[in-house]
């Protein structure tokens, strides 16, 4: 399985992208070698995808594969992609504050910690529906490390498409996001225009 070891800090000072969409609180004081030139029309469009692949920790062929389902389904393709990217399991679990970071929360769902309606689900890109129950299994629930992130995302903001129980860490998805709801700065129309060229 291919892994993405590119330092984070590093890759967001490329993308220009602040490291708390990622959920990191570390600043980098550098600047990008890039940084005040000017930039092509395909650069600006590449740089949007690498910026999506990189916040959902998603490579290039599985990204394509949502691209594609997304301009299959109906209504706008990119505002599809960006749901489909932010209905992943790992994502979820990021957002409903079990996780510090998407990475973190793609090790707790590897590592056979969540289930989704009751059912150990092991897959981070599994799509999760409108009304499924994601929870951390009863066994993991008295392991330190998932009362110290509870304390550490205590703050963070829980979007409106989900409810949290956090005391019990569990949480259930009211709705599909809207691309409104969905606070990644991502522009997904460059995304379209770089794929159907």
């Amino acid at each position: 399985m291919a892994v993405n070891r590119v330092p984070v800090l590093k890759r967001c000072r490329s993308l220009d992208l602040d490291p708390t969409f990622l959920g990191y609180d570390k600043k980098s004081k550098r600047t990008s070698a890039r940084a005040g030139k000017k930039m092509s029309e395909y650069g600006l469009q590449l740089r949007e995808k690498q910026k999506a692949k990189f916040i959902y920790g998603v490579l290039e062929k599985p990204f394509r594969n949502y691209y594609d389902r997304a301009e299959r389904m109906e209504g706008q393709t990119g505002e599809n992609l960006m749901i489909l990217l932010e209905r992943r399991l790992d994502n979820v679990v990021f957002r409903m504050g079990f996780a510090r970071t998407r990475r973190e929360a793609r090790q707790i769902v590897d590592h056979k910690h969540i289930t989704v309606n009751g059912k150990i689900i092991n897959i981070p890109s599994y799509q999760i529906k409108a009304g499924d129950v994601i929870e951390v299994k009863e066994a993991s629930k008295n392991i330190q490390r998932f009362k110290d992130v509870a304390e550490i995302t205590a703050a963070r903001l829980t979007p409106e498409w989900i409810d949290v129980d956090k005391e019990n860490f569990k949480g259930t998805v009211k709705e599909f996001p809207s691309r409104d709801a969905i606070d990644v700065p991502v522009d997904e129309m460059l995304i379209v225009e770089l794929y159907s060229k």
